[in-house]
């Protein structure tokens, strides 16, 4: 398990796959701010619930200078399906090994019902547009975070 990111770090960078299997770096975003959101799974309540939420605010974040996509490590076949079946507006990449993942400090060790295990650790990075975080937010929940976010970034 990596170092979470702090305010001030530089954003590492990526390049992966989108559902339609087409390569998505965060370099392709310099200029703009960019909000990369890490979910456990697609099609799962609570990542359907974020991903929603993203969608229907992506208008208002766009407007105010921000990109949205979306990171698990699913493969791009499930993203493509998470994205027709939620009718989907935010970019989703996969990372199926796992290596953007860790290097923003989004997965690793895990509890839940008292059973400790490694996984996703849902989180949310907003990078500025000279590509440093300018906020990292770890363990949040799935409701309620889009919203959350609108009203701390004052959009």
């Amino acid at each position: 398990m990596s170092e979470r990111l702090q305010p001030g770090d530089t954003a590492p960078a990526f390049t992966l796959p989108d559902a339609d299997g087409n390569e998505v770096s965060l370099a392709d975003h310099k200029g703009r701010k960019v909000i990369v959101y890490f979910y456990p799974s697609a099609l799962t309540p609570g990542c359907t619930k974020q991903a929603c939420d993203f969608t229907d605010n992506l208008d208002l974040l766009a407007g105010a200078g921000y990109d949205v996509i979306g990171v698990s490590p699913d493969k791009p076949e499930k993203l493509a399906k998470f994205r027709e079946q939620e009718n989907l507006k935010v970019t989703l990449v996969a990372d199926p090994d796992k290596k953007v993942l860790d290097a923003y400090g989004a997965f690793g060790e895990k509890k839940n019902y008292g059973k400790t295990y490694m996984g996703v650790i849902r989180s949310t990075i907003v990078v500025d547009e000279k590509g440093k975080v300018e906020r990292a937010l770890y363990n949040v929940r799935a409701t309620g975070h889009v919203a959350k976010i609108i009203k701390d970034l004052e959009i």
